[in-house]
């Protein structure tokens, strides 16, 4: 126990520490966290759906037809109706020849990569990949290759001199930087190589592309330059669990060996029928994506003339670059002070010395919300200024 209690007293030291916020109420820019009444701008919930009327009615109007548990796996007794129908949702919104229903986005992409790839083959990720990633590389047993940060010259350099079973796999937006991976010229590379290019478009999903079809829609790529595509449903879907979509042959060889999905219970059906109405949301939702891609316009211009530095971002994933871990967590706690939520991310989220403020805008978000955000940064930057 004294080593564990002396690896936690030397986080807190390092301001690495890590607490846990106490959420009342439903997911919404005004939350109560601890019993206190803040601002919010630190959530994933995109285009304000977490909390929608119309999904919480599908969920509540599911609960009689589907019960509440899942009850068991798939591949047992728990493929239920629901789910099925939001596969066949999920495939045909995102332009794909099928899907498969994943608890979690961490769960699709363990089970993904490892299914994909093993002892022998080569899995190739960019450096700023999620840890979900980064775990379902590992866990694969693959030899796995870094490649540098949104370069796709320094990928076709790897899989140049790499023989064997290749695969390359990627985050569609990144979700600490924001910013959105090359993926027109990552599909070339890989096709030129050989290689299967997974793409994880967990940000992207629902923010960016026609009717919100994502990063890889927005470029126009189609299944065969984009073979898996990855979403998750509880950020810009405002609901819960992921999906992987591709071609069926693929879809079915992941029910045969991808282990996240084999071996757990199936979610609620009920809350696979409130995402497919969440679906309807999102193919209608153009006002709500360009509502936020005004609120992002705008913080950008006004927070770089208040002098802080921000990514080169056109997400709602909006960092603000600090460097220190203590003077992001000062940044935070002030901002806290003026009754905003901003949450501090430090390593070993981002690499040492790059500890951040991570604003995320909402279509939920007002322009007089952003006027509190954008007014609270503005004086406590007048703060550090004066000490």
């Amino acid at each position: 126990m004294r080593n564990f209690i002396a690896e936690l007293e030397k986080r807190k030291q390092a301001g690495l520490y890590r607490t846990r916020r106490q959420i009342s109420g439903p997911q919404q820019p005004v939350l109560t966290a601890n019993g206190k009444r803040l601002l919010s701008f630190c959530s994933n919930d995109y285009l304000g759906l977490a909390n929608h009327p119309s999904n919480v009615e599908a969920l509540r109007n599911a609960l009689p037809e589907t019960g509440l548990g899942g009850a068991a796996s798939h591949l047992i007794c728990g493929h239920h109706d629901a789910h099925h129908l939001l596969e066949e949702r999920l495939a045909a919104f995102t332009g794909r020849s099928s899907a498969l229903f994943f608890s979690t986005g961490y769960m699709a992409n363990l089970g993904v990569i490892s299914a994909l790839v093993g002892q022998g083959d080569t899995v190739f990720s960019d450096q700023l990949n999620h840890a979900s990633i980064i775990d379902g590389c590992r866990l694969s047993r693959a030899k796995v290759r870094r490649y540098a940060h949104g370069d796709a010259t320094s990928l076709e350099a790897m899989l140049a001199d790499t023989p064997g079973h290749k695969l390359v796999v990627t985050d569609g937006v990144f979700s600490m930087d924001g910013d959105v991976a090359p993926l027109r010229e990552l599909s070339q590379v890989c096709r030129n190589h050989g290689a299967l290019l997974v793409v994880d478009d967990a940000h992207g999903f629902g923010v960016l592309g026609p009717h919100g079809q994502g990063s890889v829609a927005e470029l126009g790529l189609s299944e065969e330059d984009v073979p898996v595509l990855i979403g998750t449903l509880g950020k810009a879907a405002g609901t819960s669990g992921a999906f992987a979509a591709g071609p069926a042959v693929l879809m079915d060889y992941l029910v045969q060996k991808a282990r996240t999905y084999i071996y757990t219970t199936a979610m609620p059906p009920a809350l696979a029928m409130a995402t497919c109405n969440s679906l309807d949301l999102i193919e209608r939702g153009d006002e709500r994506r360009t509502h936020l891609q005004e609120l992002v316009e705008r913080f950008r211009r006004e927070a770089s003339v208040l002098g802080y530095e921000l990514m080169p971002s056109r997400t709602p994933v909006q960092p603000i670059m600090i460097g220190g871990n203590r003077e992001a967590l000062a940044l935070s706690q002030a901002l806290e002070d003026f009754g905003l939520l901003v949450t501090a991310i430090r390593p070993p989220t981002v690499p040492e010395g790059e500890a951040r403020l991570r604003v995320t805008l909402s279509a939920a978000h007002s322009h007089d919300d952003l006027d509190c955000l954008l007014q609270a940064l503005s004086d406590c930057r007048n703060l550090m200024n004066s000490r």
